[in-house]
């Protein structure tokens, strides 16, 4: 479900449609990195460095210190979550096309998708700030920002987990991120785009040899990639309310449903094909 669905929600840091509401907002737009701290922290109000820090886990405190909280000199939050839905709502149409938003089967799959992520909130707890303050949202009309939302809601709850999954396993920030690309996840050049120095990964390297959870060439061992399995099966556990809570024959539609978007998502050009998440990996 999370493969079929981080895609969707992941559209709105690379589409051109929602860079152009970021810039009508005043952000920077020759990188991604303003825009993106704008619309995914937003939900949290005008929050500082350290709480993106908590929240976020695996960026650099330095480089989330770049932009938080300037994100919020430029616009105020209210104003970025209404440009969010503008942006999600422009690119939905340029990317999904006009017919399959108008679907019954879109409006399903939203209604399926929306029901999952009350079920993941229903009973979420303060370690899971990024999934609350989304759902804390007002709820858009439209079916297909209504998948948005849902989408959103879903991919940080399980991402919220997966924090307290890496904590549990004794896996600071930038380990998190060795770790992962030990064994091999993405490139080593893919996890720079979360601003840890090279100094910085080498010294977690380190950490992690002394550990017996790498060898001398940074490799995973094979207590390394135990321990990352058992990140990604607690993670799973975790992520399993939502789905619990649609029951079997829900999910399995709204997986069904999904195809189409998914598909469509995918083959739009727009997301990158190496990056640190495994979207459209299987």
């Amino acid at each position: 479900m999370w493969h079929l669905l981080e895609p969707l929600h992941a559209l709105l840091y690379y589409a051109p449609e929602a860079f152009d509401e970021a810039a009508a907002l005043g952000y920077d737009t020759s990188e991604r990195w303003p825009s993106y701290f704008a619309w995914r922290t937003a939900p949290l109000g005008a929050a500082g460095p350290d709480r993106v820090a908590d929240a976020f886990y695996s960026f650099s405190p330095a480089m989330i210190a770049r932009y938080v909280p300037a994100v919020w000199e430029t616009a105020a939050p209210a104003d970025v979550l209404a440009a969010r839905l503008r942006a999600v709502d422009r690119t939905y149409r340029a990317v999904l096309g006009e017919e399959l938003l108008a679907s019954p089967e879109l409006a399903e799959a939203a209604a399926l998708a929306r029901a999952a992520a009350d079920g993941a909130t229903a009973t979420a707890a303060p370690a899971r700030p990024l999934a609350v303050a989304n759902a804390a949202l007002p709820r858009p009309e439209a079916p297909h920002l209504v998948l948005w939302q849902a989408a959103t809601i879903l991919r940080e709850h399980r991402g919220d987990g997966h924090l307290d999954a890496l904590v549990d396993a004794g896996l600071d920030p930038v380990e998190a991120l060795v770790s992962f690309a030990a064994i091999g996840a993405a490139p080593e050049p893919v996890f720079e785009s979360r601003g840890w120095s090279a100094e910085e990964w080498a010294a977690a390297r380190d950490r992690l040899i002394a550990r017996g959870l790498l060898d001398a060439d940074g490799a995973a061992t094979e207590a390394g990639r135990s321990l990352r399995a058992e990140v990604e099966r607690r993670t799973d556990e975790l992520a399993a309310v939502p789905w619990a809570a649609l029951g079997p024959d829900g999910t399995a539609r709204l997986a069904e449903l999904l195809g189409g978007p998914w598909l469509a998502a995918i083959g739009s050009g727009l997301l990158p094909s190496e990056n640190t998440l495994g979207i459209g990996k299987v």
